[in-house]
């Protein structure tokens, strides 16, 4: 399976590298951005799993870009986590929340913390691909047969590849039960009903279901 990318957006060079030798071990495609300006640039062409974002950066912030990012349609739903050193209060706290933050974490961070969080993101998204391929080729399918019934080992064969989706987003969903991150929950959750409305979809494709 391709690896996700997960985009790393800080203003200092030290801090970038800091970052990528914490997440190496995740074993996924990781983008440099020095600034606001770079990492939107690098949004308009390609998909990412999870955004990781500085704070405090020249020109423009990572409260900034954050809101440009919630206001493209293509880059709105990416996961974004601040990362800052300031010594902040809960008016910056919700300011991040607010600029569409699921995350918010302080400078020095533990490695193993911040691997962890990033870690939860990258197995939603790569589970959000594996649903997008299994309805792409359901569409496929009941478009060149005008909307048929399917044949029987095609339907098999679909049904075997959603139940392994399935069971990895239900593993996904008990490792979250009582989670501290109430955003990789709720989007998990969201997955598993895109998975049941997947699932209902192609029930209704087996002959006589109607």
């Amino acid at each position: 399976m391709q690896k996700a990318k997960i985009l790393l957006v800080d203003d200092r060079p030290e801090n970038l590298l800091a970052l990528e030798a914490i997440l190496s071990a995740l074993d996924q495609t990781l983008v440099r951005a020095s600034s606001g300006e770079e990492a939107l640039k690098a949004l308009l062409t390609d998909d990412f799993a999870v955004i990781l974002l500085d704070v405090q950066m020249p020109g423009m912030d990572g409260f900034e870009t954050a809101a440009h990012i919630k206001r493209r349609e293509r880059t709105r739903d990416i996961p974004i986590i601040f990362l800052t050193a300031i010594n902040h209060g809960p008016h910056h706290t919700f300011r991040g929340y607010a600029a569409g933050a699921v995350d918010y974490i302080s400078k020095p961070f533990d490695p193993w913390v911040l691997r962890a969080k990033v870690s939860v993101f990258v197995d939603l998204y790569m589970k959000n691909c594996q649903l997008k391929e299994q309805a792409a080729l359901l569409r496929l399918q009941v478009e060149s047969d005008g909307q048929a019934a399917l044949g029987a080992p095609l339907l098999s064969e679909l049904s075997a590849r959603l139940a392994s989706v399935e069971e990895q987003a239900e593993a996904l969903t008990k490792q979250l039960e009582g989670s501290p991150e109430p955003a990789a929950a709720a989007t998990a959750a969201h997955l598993e009903r895109k998975l049941a409305g997947l699932r209902r979809a192609l029930e209704a494709l087996r002959p006589g279901s109607n």
